[in-house]
């Protein structure tokens, strides 16, 4: 699966203008996604922060939960956007194989500038999957 320009800039901006209602007031480092099912919808997360460190989200993890409690469960593509274009976490990284490592994902800066394109595979070498359980 391929996206094209457009595409990937429409996520991109979603992503974007998602992380304007991030709620970050201790890290002050807003994250913006934008997921895309392979049904074609598009659900989008911020992370929240909590004054319990720990018990805040990633934007990533928050997009994800969306799409699987509206019963998606197929996902094409991600698009990460932090002020400096930063990468997923690890714990993201581990939610996101949980549904596929051929998804692909946007790492974008707060200009929306693709700053890589890469797929959960490629970020999580080795993932532990649900086959793995069997």
């Amino acid at each position: 699966m391929t996206l094209t320009k457009e595409e990937s800039k429409s996520l991109i901006a979603l992503a974007n203008e998602a992380r304007r209602r991030a709620y970050a007031p201790y890290s002050n480092f807003p994250v913006g996604a934008a997921l895309r099912t392979k049904s074609g919808r598009i659900f989008t997360g911020v992370n929240v922060e909590c004054a319990a460190y720990p018990n805040g989200t990633c934007a990533e993890r928050v997009a994800v939960f969306k799409a699987v409690s509206e019963g998606e469960r197929e996902f094409e593509a991600i698009a990460v956007v932090t002020a400096t274009g930063g990468s997923p976490c690890g714990g993201c990284r581990q939610v996101l194989a949980e549904f596929g490592l051929d998804t692909i994902v946007l790492i974008a800066d707060g200009d929306e500038n693709l700053v890589q394109e890469t797929t959960v595979g490629a970020l999580l070498p080795g993932a532990f999957r649900p086959q793995h359980l069997k």
